[in-house]
This record gives structure tokens, C-alpha cells and sequence, in this order.
């Protein structure tokens, strides 16, 4: 298998405070994490920037021009009480839309089997008109909508495991019965969405809320008994990850109680429905992920089976 990491040193600059939980240290502990000699055969590649264009397929126009006109020459400027941006943050942005959508090219072109990118800021969060939870713009969805319009991939497929549910992806998903979701997360944390029975308009949405404390037995059983056979039965043209690690039992934000092998386990399921459906495509895009050391570890063990095949 060849396994592209798409990266940016503009992600870098995207500072939204000192205290705030994503900070750039996550991004550079995952690629300190993949730097060792387990990882000499991950082809590296600069994001490009990403262009209006992309954005635009999904974000309305005046969204994109207010968050740009947010940015600050200097400090840092809040977007709402969770998400704030300084002058970095526009190239970061776009740097996580380009690295995105440059994945998809290469994934969907056969230049590579599958990809991940290691982008902030994140973006499953980011509603169609609505910044919110650490998100500007959403990255899986800028990158789904960009392999139908340039690719002609029309049914796509984001798996979301995050321990926070995509309310973002879903929001922009909703009405499209060719763009489909799963989500599993931990119910009753933020942003408070991801009900079992939202279903979007064709059955496109799958959420699969879990107690806190639900470990790795109750995941991979809600990932067997639900998303998988689900995903299968949608037989996507391309797969796209929203590779979230903050449920790892270290990460500070939640408690569902997952280990770095069960983000293998995912990573080789999902694989396995891809194989079927489309040839192996996937483009996975980092998320979320607060404690750097399990973030980096689990990461790791993500791109490895992405690697491994």
C-alpha cells in the first residue's frame, strides 16, 4: 500500500490561545510520532493552498468573507466561546483545505491508495453557515463535495470517530442522500447533537451515541452491529475519514475509554469495506485529540494500518 501524509507548517500558526486545548503541539506530536523508521515508506507532501472555489461548494459565499474579515493583524480574536483566531489562522485554514483536497486528487487519480492529513484546524464542527467548536471550515466535506465536482465521485461516505459528534458534517450532509455520516461519539457531552434517530433525508445519517465509560467492548460492538454493515450497504465511491483521537482514555475532554488499538481496529474495518466498495479508497483528515502523547500514539497507530492495508 502507499500511504500519503499531506502537512503544512502554516497549521503551525493557527494559534488560538495559550490555554486553549487545540493547540499546535497537538500537529507536532503527531508528526513527531511519524517520523520513526516504522513510517520511511509514508510519501510526504506540502498542503497547497486551498482556493474559494473549494470552500464555496460548501460554505456560502458571506460565510467565507466574514471569517476572513475575523482574522486579527495581531493578538487573537474570538469567533464564538469556544473558537478563536489569530493572523495565522486564515493560512492554516486554507492550508487544511488544500491538503484535503490534494489527498482526494491523488486518492481518487491512484497516485497514492489512501492518505492522511495531519491539518489545523480542525472542522467537524463547522456547520454549512456556522463556525463552532474549534472549527473555521469543514475539511471532509470541502474534500467530499471537490471529488464529485472534479472527480465525478458521487456517493461519499465520512466516518466520523471522534468521541464529539460531527454535528457539522452532518448539518451540511442532511439533505443530500448521496453524501452519508456515521458518527459514533459520546452521548451527552458537547455539542449536545447526534440523537440515534436523525436520519437525515434517505437514511444518509448513522449516529451511534455511547455512554461515557463504554471502552473498547461497546465501541467496536456499535461499530459491528451499526456502522460498518451500514457503510457497506452504501458502497460509497470514496471514503472519508473524520479521524478524531480524543477518545483515548488519556484525552482530557471525554470518557469513553478507548486504547490506540482500537483505533487500529477501526482503521482495518473500515479498509476492509473500502476494498469492496471502491478499491481501498480513503482520505483520512485529523480532528480532535487533546493530550499530545495518546493523541500521537493513537494517530500512529491509525496511519499504520492505513500503511499496512
Amino acid at each position: 500500500m502507499t500511504t500519503r501524509l499531506y502537512w503544512h507548517t502554516d497549521c503551525f500558526n493557527h494559534d488560538p490561545g495559550r490555554m486553549h486545548p487545540e493547540h499546535p503541539s497537538r500537529l507536532k506530536a503527531v508528526l513527531k510520532a511519524l517520523e520513526g523508521d516504522s513510517f520511511a515508506a509514508l510519501e510526504q507532501h506540502a498542503c497547497p493552498m486551498g482556493t474559494n472555489e473549494q470552500i464555496a461548494r460548501v460554505h456560502p459565499q458571506k460565510y467565507i468573507d466574514n471569517m476572513h474579515a475575523k482574522i486579527p493583524e495581531e493578538g487573537m480574536a474570538p469567533i464564538d466561546a469556544d473558537t478563536n483566531v489569530s493572523p495565522g489562522s486564515w493560512d492554516a485554514a486554507l492550508r487544511a483545505v488544500g491538503g484535503v483536497c490534494a489527498a482526494v486528487d491523488a486518492v481518487v487519480t491512484g497516485d497514492c491508495d489512501n492518505a492522511f492529513c495531519a491539518v489545523r484546524p480542525p472542522g467537524h464542527h463547522a456547520e454549512r453557515a456556522r463556525s463552532m467548536g474549534f472549527c473555521l471550515f469543514s475539511n471532509v466535506a470541502i474534500g467530499a463535495l471537490h471529488a464529485r465536482a472534479v472527480h465525478s465521485q458521487h456517493r461519499i461516505a465520512v466516518v466520523d470517530f471522534d468521541v464529539h459528534h460531527g454535528n457539522g458534517t452532518q448539518d451540511i450532509f442532511w439533505d443530500d442522500p448521496d453524501l452519508w455520516l456515521a458518527s459514533t461519539h459520546q452521548w451527552g457531552i458537547y455539542p449536545g447533537t447526534g440523537k440515534a434517530g436523525d436520519r437525515g433525508c434517505a437514511n444518509n445519517i448513522v449516529n451511534a451515541p455511547l455512554p461515557a465509560m463504554t471502552g473498547s467492548e461497546g465501541f467496536r460492538q456499535a461499530c459491528s452491529d451499526i456502522v460498518l454493515p451500514q457503510l457497506a450497504k452504501f458502497q460509497p465511491d470514496l471514503i472519508l475519514i473524520s479521524a478524531g483521537f480524543d477518545a483515548h482514555v488519556k484525552d482530557p475532554l471525554a470518557a469513553l475509554c478507548l486504547e490506540e488499538d482500537d483505533f487500529t481496529w477501526i482503521t482495518e474495518q473500515i479498509m476492509k469495506v473500502a476494498r469492496s466498495a471502491n478499491g481501498g479508497k480513503i482520505v483520512s483528515v485529523m480532528e480532535g485529540g487533546y493530550e499530545p502523547e495518546s493523541m500521537a500514539a493513537s494517530a500512529a497507530a491509525h496511519v499504520k494500518a492505513l500503511m499496512a492495508g
